[in-house]
């Protein structure tokens, strides 16, 4: 049994670079839809950054209205995954064989269309835990212990199956697009919302952890998303998401033994700018 578990590894291992290869093999041939890809990723950082100056309070940070948050979800998501979607969107703008941007763009709006949705999933799940629980979770009372305890929970996703699973068809986006081929703008939409299906069920567990740390924060926003390229287009998946386990479970001991000595963390109440922002 280890054998055959050792052997099936080794031929996904085998299957993701050549994936990866393939898609690489496309960013040169379509450098310019790629370049402008990355242009609109940096123009979303930016946009956040100027949206979310002075607003990061840490841990259990006030997410606003909820037609601003999901502007602004939106915006963080090109920001934080166009760049590691740009191979996928290269190789299927090649695999389509059809001159203008349309393709890859509709491509583009379906992935990002589902990461809205589970924003709002993600907004209406946090409304409900504070209108529920309230006072208990204050930092001083369970907000520590919840903040630590979804940084641990992401930890351990990331050694999953499913995690697994939904990982290598991230990491192998030949054998998603020849599995999931569908003609037409329809079809591209489809086929980039069923992409960002699988890469919600990969990376689920970090953006928790991102809310964990601080929504509103570009630091922690960097971190994730240079975690989620790491894992996505690095040759060593393996050793990349046990990698990420590891910092999710030491900033989860760190957040409930010394929040203070977590660099980048807002530990909530501990300024008056802080203060001022929590809910």
């Amino acid at each position: 049994m280890t054998g055959a578990a050792g052997s099936v590894s080794l031929a996904g291992g085998r299957a993701d670079r050549a994936g990866l290869g393939a898609a690489f093999t496309a960013v040169r041939a379509r450098l310019g839809l790629v370049a402008l890809l990355l242009a609109l990723a940096a123009l979303a950082w930016w946009s956040t950054a100027d949206r979310m100056a002075g607003m990061d309070a840490g841990p259990g940070t006030d997410l606003g209205a909820l037609g601003w948050f999901l502007g602004v979800w939106v915006v963080m998501m090109a920001a934080m995954m166009l760049p590691s979607l740009a191979p996928t969107v290269a190789l299927y703008t090649t695999m389509t064989r059809r001159r203008g941007l349309e393709a890859p763009l509709l491509f583009t709006a379906g992935y990002l269309f589902v990461w809205g949705a589970a924003g709002l999933g993600a907004y209406a799940l946090f409304e409900l835990a504070r209108g529920v629980l309230g006072a208990d979770l204050a930092w001083d009372a369970g907000g520590r212990w919840l903040a630590a305890g979804v940084l641990a929970a992401a930890a351990l996703y990331e050694l999953t199956p499913l995690k697994d699973a939904c990982l290598g068809r991230c990491r192998n986006p030949v054998g998603f697009l020849l599995g999931s081929w569908r003609d037409g703008r329809a079809g591209a939409v489809a086929m980039g919302s069923r992409h960002a299906g699988w890469c919600l069920g990969c990376c689920w567990g970090l953006m928790a952890a991102l809310f964990a740390l601080g929504v509103m924060s570009i630091v922690w926003m960097a971190v994730v998303a240079a975690l989620i390229a790491l894992e996505k287009i690095v040759p060593w998946g393996r050793a990349a998401t046990w990698g990420t386990a590891a910092i999710l479970l030491v900033l989860a001991l760190a957040v409930l033994a010394a929040p203070d000595a977590v660099p980048g963390l807002v530990v909530p109440g501990s300024s008056p700018d802080a203060m001022r922002m929590m809910p």
